[in-house]
Parts: C-alpha cells; sequence; structure tokens
C-alpha cells in the first residue's frame, strides 16, 4: 500500500536528502520514530501492506519477517517485496500467527478499517505488539483509495475499541514543519520532472531554502510556539490485551 514507484531509499532519510526529497518532514519524522521504536519488536513479523518493505532493515530484532499486502490498490505492486496477498477482508493466516505486527501508511487507505482490525488482532499472539503509522495531514495519494485520515483521538480510540492497549503515542512535526511540507508539496507540484537535472537545480532554488528556513524557525523559536495540533503523522505502538 505504499508507493510502488518510490525507491526504498526515498523511506530512508538522511542528511543530504534535503536536497531532492519533495517530502522531508514527513519522511524524516516517520523514519526517525520507526526506527525508534522498530527494536522493540521481535520473533515472527508481519509487515501489514508492506508494499517495497521500505523499513525492513530496522527490524533487527525479528526472527521473520512476512509481507502481506492487498492486490488491487492505487499503484502497481511490480518490483515490490510481497510475500502473501490477503483480498482485503480476511488475513489468511491462523489465529495468533504473529508475534509483531508492523503497518505503516496503510490505515488510511482502508476502508473497512472496523473488519480489518479484528483480523489484525486475530493473527496476532496475545500480549503482541501492533506498531502503525497513518497520516494526519497529507495530500491525498493512491487515488482513489484513500479514505481516511485519523486524529491522534481516533485512532487510539479505533484500536481500543479492538482489543489493543496503547504504549506509546507519537505525533511526528508541528505547525512550522507542517505548514512548510505543504508549501514544498506546492511548489514541487509545478516543478518539471524530467530532465531530472533540471528538476534538481530547481529543487534547490524553491524548495531547499523552505527546509533550511525551517529547520532555523524550529531550532531558534521557543516551544511553545511549536503547537502540535497540526501535525504529519501519528505512530502508535499498541499491544494486543
Amino acid at each position: 500500500m505504499k508507493t510502488g514507484s518510490m525507491a526504498n531509499n526515498e523511506f530512508i532519510i538522511k542528511w543530504h536528502s534535503i536536497f531532492y526529497q519533495p517530502s522531508y518532514f514527513i519522511r524524516s519524522g516517520l523514519y526517525r520514530y520507526v526506527r525508534l521504536l522498530a527494536p522493540q519488536l521481535n520473533g515472527k513479523l508481519l509487515d501489514f501492506g508492506c508494499g517495497s518493505k521500505p523499513y525492513k532493515a530496522l527490524f533487527t530484532n525479528v526472527s521473520s519477517y512476512t509481507g502481506l499486502d492487498i492486490e488491487v490498490s492505487g499503484h502497481s505492486h511490480k518490483n515490490e517485496q510481497i510475500d502473501v496477498y490477503y483480498d482485503g477482508k480476511a488475513i489468511p493466516f491462523e489465529d495468533g500467527s504473529f508475534d509483531n505486527i508492523f503497518s505503516t501508511e496503510v490505515f488510511e487507505h482502508i476502508f473497512n478499517i472496523e473488519k480489518i482490525l479484528p483480523e489484525i488482532n486475530r493473527v496476532l499472539k496475545q500480549g503482541g505488539g501492533l506498531l502503525i503509522t497513518c497520516p494526519f495531514v497529507c495530500p491525498e495519494h493512491e487515488v482513489p483509495y484513500d479514505y481516511a485520515r485519523y486524529t491522534s483521538f481516533g485512532i487510539r480510540h479505533l484500536l481500543e475499541q479492538h482489543g489493543f492497549s496503547i504504549k506509546e503515542q507519537i505525533k511526528t512535526g508541528n505547525y512550522f514543519e507542517t505548514t512548510a511540507q505543504l508549501k514544498m508539496y506546492f511548489v514541487n507540484f509545478f516543478l518539471p520532472k524530467k530532465p531530472r537535472f533540471l528538476y534538481l537545480a530547481l529543487y534547490q532554488l524553491f524548495i531547499l531554502p523552505i527546509i533550511l528556513a525551517t529547520c532555523l524557525f524550529n531550532a531558534i523559536l521557543p516551544k511553545m510556539f511549536k503547537r502540535t495540533d497540526l501535525y504529519h503523522s501519528n505512530i502508535v505502538l499498541a499491544v494486543k490485551k
């Protein structure tokens, strides 16, 4: 359920990503906290909505890594590393098959989320962890299979109503980063993508300054101005009750 045309290294954010990544603030927040929380998951892991498995290398404590995805989605699965397909209704594994489950940027693409969460709960062992990410402020993507945006309260309620308790909950980004990211998306829409050298040259002129200015403001402004009721993504580590 992740954009199939994006290479894995576009999810792995390094310092030099500021020079070519138009989703820099969203991607950097996701990568930072998935990397932080991934070591807490071990044993048999299911990547639900795996796509190209961009974060697989971060899960160093797992004994097996199984990728599950839906066959019909908003992008091609060509060159993706999907081990098992499912029909969008029933997950084709026995009860308690996995010690932990990981799912990133998937829940917004599930129209019948209240039917899928019981399935996720079913194939997870008692006490197993569920690490998810889902966007709050983000343009429509993988259309027409983009159905929802969840507030921090909404995603917590959904998980608690379907047999999970919240262990950790994180918001990525703040007002400055989120508004800057939206400006970057807007500018990037108008930049010619080919030839590549022209795109990168224009990126340095029009997008890189937004990133640098936003990072500067984040560094010097007091915390009271960095409101987090407008933010990029929810990251939740929950446990099956």
